[in-house]
C-alpha cells in the first residue's frame, strides 16, 4: 500500500505512491489542470442555466472532471426526479424548436 505523506511538498501524490505506477491516479506529463479548468467553466455555465430553469443545484448539477488523457469532462449528477424534470424541460424545448438542436 502507498504511504500517505500529509500536507507537505508531496501533497499531489498523497496516498498514491504505489510501486510501478507513475503517480497513482495521475500519469506524469499530462496537463490535467488545463482540462479541468475548461470543464469547470462549462460546468459553471450549465449550473447557471440549471438555476435559471428553476432547478436546485442540490438536486441536479454539473461537475467538472478530467479523463485519463487530461481532457476536460463535465458530468451531470442528480436525483432521478430532478434529472427527469430536466429531461421534460429539454424535451419541451426540442418540441418547440421542431426537434432542431
Amino acid at each position: 500500500m502507498g504511504k500517505v505523506t500529509g500536507s507537505g511538498e508531496g501533497w499531489l501524490n498523497d496516498g498514491l505512491d504505489l510501486p510501478g505506477m507513475d503517480s497513482g491516479l495521475w500519469a506524469s506529463g499530462v496537463d490535467y489542470i488545463s482540462g479541468w479548468r475548461e470543464a469547470r467553466d462549462a460546468a459553471d455555465r450549465l449550473n447557471r442555466a440549471l438555476l435559471g430553469a428553476g432547478l436546485e443545484l442540490s438536486a441536479v448539477r454539473a461537475v467538472a472532471s478530467t479523463n485519463e488523457d487530461g481532457c476536460g469532462v463535465v458530468r451531470l449528477t442528480g436525483w432521478p426526479g430532478a434529472v427527469n424534470e430536466l429531461a421534460v424541460l429539454l424535451e419541451a424545448r426540442a418540441a418547440s424548436d421542431g426537434g432542431a438542436a
